[in-house]
């Protein structure tokens, strides 16, 4: 079976991981069960609080870079604008933190799989670049972060959507709901795809830039 596996780390973007999350379980629904839709962590199972106070969700399973499937990566929530020297952990600084802890080592890995597909959201791009994960790729990511992701070595593409063979990217929050519903549409048929858009009301935006092959 396919494994789904939502990275999730102190700080995340709580919309970016349920949007996809929903498409990508009622996606499996429609698919017979295909694919084992989770929360993981990098610490293996137990509760990871969000970028939003109060709001938390509880990882299953470590993060496993060797499943077949796909592994996706929100960003993070928080104030944009701060002084970190004052404590204020703001977006960047929480993805900063991100880049540098035992899940990019994983996600090094987990690229080196050829049957697993990485994913993006937001600033989840702009984290693994970071790390030095994404140089010489093309990605996308939030509006506020493309300078910082240009910055890295990265190809920029300003589409909500961006297949860059194993590794696809989308732009800011609500391209969460756009990106799995591309990848259900990509791998898995447009009937997919398209019963799952019906089901949750919702139609996709925007032209999915794709790598030349």
């Amino acid at each position: 079976m396919l494994r789904a596996q939502f990275v999730l780390f102190d700080g995340f973007d709580p919309l970016d991981v349920v949007a996809p999350f929903e498409v990508l379980t009622a996606g499996s629904g429609f698919l017979g069960g295909k694919l084992a839709v989770e929360l993981v962590s990098a610490d293996g199972p137990g509760v990871v609080g969000s970028g939003n106070p109060g709001l938390t969700l509880t990882a299953t399973a470590a993060l496993d870079p060797d499943a077949p499937g796909y592994v996706l990566v929100p960003g993070a929530a928080g104030p944009v604008d701060g002084d970190p020297d004052a404590g204020v952990e703001t977006i960047p600084v929480l993805l900063s933190h991100f880049a540098s802890s035992d899940a990019m080592p994983l996600l090094r890995r987990a690229f080196d799989n050829p049957d697993c597909t990485i994913a993006t959201v937001c600033g989840g791009s702009l984290a693994l670049a970071m790390a030095g994960l994404l140089e010489g790729r093309t990605a996308t990511t939030h509006a506020l972060g493309i300078d910082l992701l240009d910055a890295t070595g990265v190809h920029i593409v300003r589409a909500r959507v961006v297949d860059d063979g194993d590794l696809i990217s989308g732009g800011g929050v609500t391209s969460g709901l756009d990106v799995a519903l591309y990848v259900l549409e990509r791998d898995f048929g447009s009937h997919t795809a398209h019963a799952v858009e019906e089901l949750f009301e919702y139609e996709r935006r925007g032209t999915t830039w794709k790598a030349s092959h």
